[in-house]
């Protein structure tokens, strides 16, 4: 009688648990059949961004993109007398390695001092430099503008692009866009999922997307940094000269700084656009050809790439505008060019997502890039403090030259 009602006990146990087991399945089930529907309801963009997360500057397979072809004889950076034989501080190697630092490189007087590569990248690994990418449209519209492609830098957008003539668009001109002051509707958000930052690094349709922005301040009087503009920017290089942006930037810039390696411009998808407010992919040694064509003002080797009337205002400050605080005038950024108050020096340099630093030191006819995975988030005003961590570092290297 015992052993039965055992027997009768263990059976209830093992049927209850077997349809709980049963119950939970089906729940696990009805979970995922509902995920996945909202997976697929999810726009185009959004879907892309949950599967690869966050920006990466290791991006290049994770899109179509565009080769910016080197030159077919190219100039390269010599090598200092005392080249590599700094001693970095351990301090100092491990702010590096805390932000991950993939690539460090000083140079002066066109020689090489110092340069160092980490977590498997080298010399010829190529790096998104994100928002760096910025400046090089900036350089490009004054190369349009040099050649009279664009007539004047204060036409309005509508000339190039005519879905800007309506409304408050209308009022738009190419000098608010260089200067950030477009009065536009996007937002930074690049941790969001439905952000229009999102959107247009992860989507399929950067062309739509910027021209169905609206304006929500009054264009040219207070910077606000917007990746619209820039984009919109390249599509007025594009209509101005009937060339892709990527082919403009080789053809004006790529090749007549002599490259050594060929670049890639990402797209937004199979012979699509160019996404020309973040993603341009090169190495250290070759992005820093810009911060050698910021310290000449526009001149490669004795050929004037960029008017020095141009560059010259790019590389200064719009002073004309309010700050993004709106309270004093503007005194860090130019034509899509950032400039840096450093110890007295005014420094130009190029600025991307996750600490990616091209930067001129005119005082000193030097340079520093740095690139990496990560940036600190802590901020100094306009920017995040790291960026002056780097000068340090970079100024103790150059102050320690045999």
């Amino acid at each position: 009688m015992i052993d039965d009602l055992r027997l009768l006990h263990v059976n209830f146990l093992v049927n209850y648990k077997f349809n709980c087991m049963k119950k939970w399945h089906k729940i696990v089930l009805a979970v995922l059949v509902v995920l996945i529907i909202v997976y697929f309801c999810l726009p185009y963009y959004a879907r892309q961004a949950l599967i690869y997360w966050y920006p990466s500057i290791d991006d290049l397979s994770m899109f179509e993109k565009h080769t910016v072809q080197k030159a077919d004889s190219s100039w390269t950076w010599a090598h200092a007398k005392d080249y590599n034989t700094y001693e970095m501080s351990p301090e100092d190697d491990a702010y590096l390695n805390d932000f991950r630092t993939v690539s460090f490189l000083v140079i002066q007087n066109d020689s090489i001092v110092y340069e160092e590569y980490r977590s498997g990248w080298n010399d010829t690994k190529t790096s998104n430099i994100f928002s760096s990418t910025k400046s090089i449209v900036g350089l490009l519209i004054g190369a349009a503008y040099d050649e009279g492609k664009i007539e004047s830098l204060d036409d309005p957008v509508w000339k190039y692009i005519p879905e800007f003539k309506v409304g408050e668009k209308k009022n738009i001109t190419i000098r608010h866009l260089l200067t950030m002051s477009g009065g536009l509707n996007w937002d930074e958000a690049y941790a969001s999922l439905f952000s229009v930052t999102t959107h247009g690094y992860y989507g399929n349709d950067l062309y739509e997307l910027v021209t169905g922005l609206d304006v929500i301040e009054e264009p040219g009087k207070q910077f606000s940094y917007r990746s619209g503009d820039t984009q919109i920017l390249a599509f007025i290089v594009e209509k101005a000269t009937g060339k892709t942006i990527s082919d403009y930037a080789e053809e004006k810039l790529w090749r007549p700084m002599q490259a050594a390696q060929d670049a890639y411009w990402l797209l937004d998808k199979k012979d699509g656009d160019e996404k020309s407010f973040c993603c341009f992919h090169t190495t250290a040694r070759e992005v820093a050809r810009f911060a050698r064509l910021m310290l000449h003002h526009g001149n490669w080797n004795g050929k004037q790439l960029i008017s020095e009337e141009y560059i010259n205002e790019a590389m200064s400050p719009a002073s004309y505008l309010k700050d993004e605080w709106g309270k004093d005038s503007l005194d860090y950024y130019g034509f899509q060019i950032w400039i840096m108050n450093y110890h007295g020096q005014r420094n130009p340099y190029f600025r991307g997502m996750l600490g990616q630093y091209i930067i001129a030191i005119p005082e000193r006819n030097a340079i520093i890039v740095r690139l990496g995975h990560k940036k600190d988030e802590k901020r100094i005003r306009e920017t995040t403090r790291d960026v002056y961590r780097y000068m340090d570092i970079g100024t103790k290297i150059l102050d320690g030259r045999k």
